[in-house]
């Protein structure tokens, strides 16, 4: 059945919360100094995982646990994934706290393409003209602003690079949002917190001595992490994902306004000329996915006999998810919002990107 209006209705505004939360974070990182970056991404870890146990305490939702375990392959690419999210959470957090706000949000505006090269370098997929133009755009504008900060842009493009592959493995994982950052999570916990006792017995940890203030705000980065994630499932399952594929740019474009105007970051003429090469690639990207998603339902409705409307929930189906993370290609069946990676490539878009990114769900 489709979608009801007022359910649309709460799943945008969720899409907004979610998006907006990781658009804003970078204002909740310097609140947790004189904590380095790594003992915030320690108790990020930790904290995490206890809010992830509540949550699934609270829905009862247990018995993928249990399978996971008994699937050995599937426990190593958790592993794997929790490896990577562990260098982008920390690569984010210590970016923000060191005054690179801007070079942050550039990662996630070009982790799309960054996706979608991949795709081809790895998985062999095939790309349209458009895409291609895009992807040689995003390749100019990293050129330009290696001049422009006189050394590569290593934080953007270890953003980029680390979560287009936490994307990609949990692609073949296939677990819901909640339950993947627990299980990852759960992998985190030990290291974590070995590493926050051995702080506290060296006389280096400031939940101990930072104050209760401190220590309440360095636990909170559990709910930090998973609130937004609630916020992206309620999301997801409501709303076309082609709508959250638009919706992801809203949290690179706040962190970047945040940098600009809050933090006060320069952004000299070369600076500007090197975002402005990204937004263009996305939008090229963007307009190219819009198109080839609006061939894709026409020739659906053609071979299917279906009138204009369509069957009930049609409009709400995912055939858009090309305009997602990774770019996209036309998909050869519908899926329903609440099923990323439903959708598969007739024409080659990376099997990674689109809604499985957006299933990654973990945000910065």
């Amino acid at each position: 059945m489709g979608t009801s209006k007022g359910e649309r209705h709460i799943g945008l505004l969720n899409g907004f919360a979610a998006y907006g939360m990781w658009g804003l974070v970078p204002l909740f990182w310097p609140l947790l100094k004189p904590a380095g970056a790594v003992e915030i991404l320690a108790h990020r870890m930790v904290w995490s995982l206890v809010a992830v146990a509540v949550a699934l305490a609270f829905v009862r939702r247990w018995a993928w646990a249990g399978e996971l375990l008994r699937q050995p392959r599937r426990l190593g690419l958790v592993a794997i994934a929790a490896t990577v999210i562990t260098v982008n959470w920390g690569v984010y957090i210590w970016a923000v706290n060191a005054g690179h706000v801007v070079e942050a949000s550039l990662g996630y505006f070009i982790n799309p393409l960054v996706t979608i090269a991949m795709g081809v370098l790895i998985l062999k997929e095939r790309l349209r003209p458009v895409q291609w133009v895009a992807v040689g755009v995003a390749a100019g504008a990293v050129a330009v602003l290696t001049v422009a900060y006189g050394r590569p842009p290593w934080i953007s493009l270890c953003l980029a690079f680390s979560f287009a592959t936490y994307g990609l493995v949990k692609k073949k994982v296939n677990l819901g949002g909640v339950e993947s950052l627990a299980a990852e999570t759960a992998i985190q916990f030990l290291p974590a917190l070995a590493y926050l006792l051995w702080l506290t017995t060296h006389g280096r940890s400031t939940f101990t001595t930072g104050g209760a203030g401190h220590a309440a705000l360095l636990a909170s980065t559990g709910v930090v992490t998973a609130l937004p994630l609630v916020c992206f499932g309620a999301a997801a399952i409501r709303v076309p994902l082609s709508t959250l594929g638009l919706l992801q740019y809203l949290a690179p474009v706040f962190q970047f306004l945040l940098g600009v105007l809050y933090f006060g970051e320069e952004m000299p003429p070369e600076r500007w000329a090197g975002f402005a090469l990204v937004w263009l690639a996305l939008v090229l990207l963007t307009a190219d996915a819009w198109r080839a998603s609006r061939r894709s339902r026409i020739a659906i409705r053609a071979d299917s006999g279906i009138g204009a409307r369509g069957p009930a929930g049609s409009r709400n189906g995912a055939l858009g998810t090309a305009v997602t993370a990774g770019g996209g290609a036309r998909t050869d069946t519908t899926a329903t919002a609440g099923s990323p990676g439903a959708a598969r490539s007739a024409e080659g878009l990376p099997s990674a990107s689109g809604a499985d990114l957006l299933d990654a769900g973990t945000g910065p």
